[in-house]
């Protein structure tokens, strides 16, 4: 049996073994695939694993041998699933593997924009504070979170989570999804999406994207949301119309946002929202933890073993 990885150093880039597949079959592992080098690369592979490669429908139908499509990531959109059921290839994805570490970034992104911890470092090791006549100096405002309310688009397993966090630290919590859960913790409140954006001191995004909510914050969204209110991106790019956000940050519309997602990934190196003072944007690297590349790596070796043992787990 014939394995290939077509990008591999995205989830292992030398600090997690590839072992347990070489165990299961021939494995051949590229760190990075180009477009016009997919065919090649798969034509005689009867498992491919991949994360950002797409693997479209006249890929797959010049793929006679390919068997299974492990994604090494929880979305599949790399993958034309409708072709694939049709050539009898499995397709499986990797869910809940980084809700720990998304949680966890997306407070990194707040707790910086409530106390701007990165600001402060600089202007100390500036000499500021040793030239100081006080004690202290503090000209960044900085902000409590308890009380302030939290408005979390999407209520699956981080959405969950980072509420959960929120609640530690004393914010009230506002969440909107596609269905409304039939119980929520003291604390949390479900709303329709306008009184979401209306409410809100911060809002971070959690939701799937898909063409019903593609570019969903846009400059409608926006102007509803707080002129205080700060925004935080670690699901996918394209939730955000990128031109509405750059001109609600110029003209002070809301106060700021992190992304850690964008529209176009790498983006182009002129990318007008570089210039922006108020966002913080980080490449791609919420779900990146070490701990969540194992897991992820772990789940997506059991997905075959699985398959290979005649069972569909994580199956799409």
């Amino acid at each position: 049996m014939k394995i290939v990885i077509l990008d591999g150093f995205t989830l292992n880039p030398g600090d997690l073994s590839w072992q347990p597949l070489h165990d299961l079959g021939e494995c051949k592992i590229y760190e990075r695939t180009d477009a016009q080098e997919v065919l090649a690369r798969c034509r005689d592979a009867q498992i491919v694993f991949t994360n950002k490669v797409i693997l479209d429908a006249s890929i797959l139908a010049q793929l006679p041998q390919l068997k299974y499509i492990g994604v090494t990531a929880t979305g599949f959109n790399v993958v034309h699933t409708v072709a694939a059921k049709q050539l009898g290839v499995v397709v499986t994805n990797t869910p809940a593997y980084g809700s720990d570490s998304v949680a966890q970034f997306v407070f990194s992104q707040l707790l910086n924009w409530a106390q701007p911890v990165a600001y402060y470092n600089e202007t100390v090791k500036q000499k500021r504070w040793a030239n100081s006549p006080d004690f202290c100096y503090y000209d960044a405002p900085m902000i409590e979170l308890r009380n302030l309310t939290l408005g979390i688009v999407g209520y699956g397993a981080i959405g969950k989570k980072v509420a959960q966090i929120a609640l530690g630290f004393g914010m009230q919590v506002l969440i909107h999804s596609r269905t409304e859960p039939k119980e929520l913790p003291d604390g949390i409140r479900f709303v329709a999406l306008d009184k979401l954006a209306k409410g809100s001191d911060v809002i971070s995004l959690h939701c799937p994207l898909n063409d019903t909510n593609k570019g969903f914050v846009n400059a409608a969204f926006l102007a509803t949301m707080k002129d205080s209110a700060y925004l935080i991106n670690t699901g996918r790019g394209p939730l955000i119309n990128e031109a509405d956000l750059l001109s609600a940050l110029k003209t002070n519309v809301i106060a700021g946002a992190a992304l850690d997602v964008l529209a176009v990934e790498p983006p182009d190196e002129n990318n007008p929202l570089f210039e922006v003072n108020n966002l913080t944007i980080t490449p791609h690297i919420a779900w990146a933890t070490l701990a969540a590349r194992q897991r992820l790596m772990g789940i997506a070796v059991k997905n075959l073993q699985d398959f290979l043992a005649g069972k569909n787990t994580n199956r799409v």
